[in-house]
């Protein structure tokens, strides 16, 4: 049986939506959840924290007229417990056994998909360039983007495709006109924004050395969405090279090339205040180096990375907040609630960025994490070379990032 297929449980079974079980969760509430897919999609992907209980138990046991006693043992029956699944179907009928039980259970509406339609706004309060800059965080897969608006003007840096009519939304709700699009880097992990942000009248810009990496940006399909339903040419999106700059009112942005994690990585340093480094540099790590040439290309990949972090970013005054495009479960968030950090803090704290070249390499080589899910075909479908609709483009970034290197080997004590 499909694990979305089950039928409507007998007993009334309450839902709570993937807004309200992360505010409970950011309240430090304590959350028990009972995670109902399969053993292996919740160890490569599954909601955590410090005040969160996650228990797995496929959903596949619950469909036996009786269920295993010791099944049912790992399930508590002294507090309220969330089940979840992919889509939200399995929950509601796994949520509806324990009920006709008498546990106190709700189900988590549309699963994980919805936990992934989550996108949050934080001010970085800590900029101090001019205008205002937000910072986009998406709790299910670590992604981060940036908007910065001034004078009736706004960027946005390292937009998600999933999310593109929502920056139009903010901007509306903002008062300021969206100018430009810019990616750091062909993704990995991710669908980029710019082109359906690019076809719906804003400046797309991705970094001059993505082209020399095949970029073809075939049309995508359309879809009810007014911003995929849009066609452009390749043509048409406008390459930075090192050293453009870009206005946003009184905002000046900066193309720093910072190859390394990609051939054609580029930061943008946002009014001398913030460098946005998409995956060059985390708050709590530096990035895995084997996503576009392989395990082969690793070790030279590496090498360029350190040149980039010691003769591009930690040159920069050590009060320049460091954002990247991704966080994750071993960062900690500023006082502000965002995903940043001096670049005098991240040296004293990161031993990577004090290491010589010879360690760093050998460090960031030894011990890499698993490639993100799907990351071939997501880069395939970055580059223009493969046609998905916005169905199929969601599908394919669900999970963990997975961009950046071991955290435990790289940090400070």
């Amino acid at each position: 049986m499909n694990a979305e297929d089950f039928p409507t449980p007998d007993a009334d079974v309450e839902s709570v939506t993937p807004e309200t079980l992360k505010s409970r969760i950011d309240d430090g509430e304590s959350v028990t959840i009972l995670d109902a897919r399969m053993s292996g999609d919740y160890e490569e992907w599954h909601i955590d924290g410090e005040n969160v209980e996650s228990i797995n138990v496929p959903y596949f046991h619950f469909l036996e007229d009786e269920l295993d006693a010791d099944i049912i043992a790992d399930v508590p029956d002294d507090r309220e417990v969330t089940v979840l699944c992919a889509k939200g179907g399995a929950s509601e009928y796994v949520a509806g056994t324990l009920a006709d039980r008498g546990y106190d259970v709700h189900h988590l509406e549309d699963g994980m998909n919805g936990w992934a339609r989550i996108y949050e706004t934080v001010e970085v309060t800590d900029y101090d360039g001019a205008g205002t800059l937000l910072q986009y965080q998406r709790p299910s897969s670590g992604c981060l983007g940036y908007l910065v608006y001034d004078d009736g003007e706004a960027a946005i840096i390292d937009p998600l495709r999933a999310f593109a009519d929502r920056y139009f939304d903010d901007a509306d709700e903002l008062g300021v006109d969206l100018k430009y699009a810019l990616d750091t880097h062909i993704h990995a992990d991710h669908i980029s924004g710019v082109r359906g942000l690019d076809a719906a009248g804003v400046e797309g810009v991705i970094p001059a050395a993505a082209v020399d990496r095949g970029v073809t940006y075939a049309a995508e399909q359309s879809s009810a969405s007014p911003v995929s339903q849009a066609r452009q040419d390749a043509d048409d999106l406008t390459t930075a090279e090192d050293g453009d700059t870009f206005e946003v009112g009184d905002v000046t942005i900066e193309t720093v090339a910072t190859p390394g994690h990609t051939t054609g990585m580029t930061s943008y340093l946002v009014d001398d205040s913030l460098l946005a480094t998409g995956d060059g540099l985390f708050i709590e790590s530096v990035a895995r180096p084997d996503l576009e040439e392989g395990d082969e290309g690793a070790p030279d990949a590496a090498r360029m990375l350190y040149e980039s972090l010691q003769e591009r970013v930690l040159t920069l005054p050590d009060d320049t907040l460091i954002g990247g495009a991704h966080f994750s479960d071993a960062a900690e968030p500023a006082n502000d609630g965002t995903y940043t950090a001096p670049i005098g803090q991240l040296v004293e704290e990161m031993d990577a960025l004090t290491m010589d070249e010879d360690d760093f390499v050998e460090t960031i080589l030894a011990d890499m994490p698993p490639r993100p899910a799907n990351y071939e075909d997501i880069i395939a479908t970055n580059l223009g070379q493969n046609t998905v609709d916005d169905e199929e483009a969601f599908t394919l970034e669900l999970g963990p990032n997975n961009c950046a290197a071991s955290q435990e080997s790289l940090a400070g004590d």
